[in-house]
């Protein structure tokens, strides 16, 4: 049960790989969807014994379309036949472990709980994805596909595993493989115009805004005006906090220690009162991008907001 989707389905996934071979699943692999069955016919499959094997298995997809429902299922967990693995797929939110039905299920069964990964944990992720399968990658490219892919972890490993098929023989993993091949521009991205920002670098900066002007439909405003708000939103914890160890500091803003010399850059170009009249201008042109307040067409308000950054230090 949980928000992150690739584990639930990555688990499940496991026991059907590894429990029945290709002919016992003909007859013992049995798959149901929530919205469209009913506890009486999941009880009524799970009561049946396998036929020429030691197992069947019951998947439940979509469980939380189930509701309320799902409590009537209290009496067969009670009394399970062994030879039933019963897999229930509850997905986007968590059952109450208040309830009996969660109670009862810890008492004979697994309760796996995928808990949505933070963006430091993504890039954590991705980085061992592709050491595990033998590949090296830089830092840089790690963040590019997090930044680009955001934190869906069955898009990311989508995307990696056709990255791994094209690369095959090449072990090595760099930014021109990520532009290439996953459609990320390795010079103009949101982390590099954080970047630049950081660094009071404006032609940079104004570079890559007009870039995205440019570019809007692989470069939504509002994702970019959120970027910027979430790095100086950081960098106010950054100064919040100067006397803290890198590890403290790193698990504060939730980044990996690798990131925090650019917030370390950044806390001596921006003073903390240049901070917070930064974020509030943020917080307009948020605004403004989600036509809340009204200004001028948005083509140019990523422009005339690098701007008023660096004008208003």
């Amino acid at each position: 049960m949980g928000e992150e989707e690739y584990f639930i389905d990555n688990i499940t996934n496991l026991f059907i790989q590894n429990i029945l071979t290709k002919e016992e699943k003909e007859f013992n692999l049995n798959i149901l969807y929530g919205k469209d069955t009913t506890i009486d016919h999941i009880i009524s499959i799970c009561k049946k014994y396998p036929i020429m094997s030691s197992f069947q298995i019951v998947l439940i997809k979509e469980a939380q379309d189930l509701n309320r429902s799902m409590d009537e299922l209290i009496s067969y967990i009670k009394k399970p036949l062994n030879s039933t693995i019963l897999i229930l797929n509850y997905k986007h939110k968590s059952i109450d472990k208040r309830k009996s039905i969660y109670k009862e299920i810890l008492k004979i069964g697994k309760v796996f709980e995928s808990k949505r990964l933070y963006d430091n944990q993504v890039q954590n992720w991705i980085f061992e994805k592709f050491t595990n399968s033998g590949y090296i990658i830089d830092k840089k490219s790690v963040i590019l596909i997090n930044e680009h892919l955001g934190t869906n972890l069955s898009k990311i490993d989508n995307e990696i595993e056709k990255l791994l098929l094209i690369k095959k023989g090449n072990k090595n993993i760099i930014s021109d493989d990520i532009e290439m091949y996953i459609g990320i521009s390795k010079e103009f991205n949101n982390f590099e115009l954080t970047k630049a920002i950081g660094e009071k670098n404006f032609d940079k900066a104004f570079q890559i805004a007009q870039y995205f002007c440019e570019n809007a439909n692989s470069n939504p405003l509002v994702v970019t005006i959120s970027v910027i708000f979430n790095f100086f939103n950081k960098l106010l914890i950054y100064h919040a906090n100067s006397k803290a160890s890198q590890k403290e500091m790193s698990k504060l803003l939730s980044v990996n220690p690798y990131f925090l010399a650019e917030y370390s850059t950044a806390s001596i170009n921006y003073n903390l009162k240049e901070v917070v009249m930064i974020i509030s201008l943020i917080r307009d042109y948020d605004l403004y991008s989600k036509g809340v307040k009204i200004k001028k067409a948005n083509s140019d308000l990523l422009k005339e907001l690098i701007t008023r950054i660096f004008n208003s230090v």
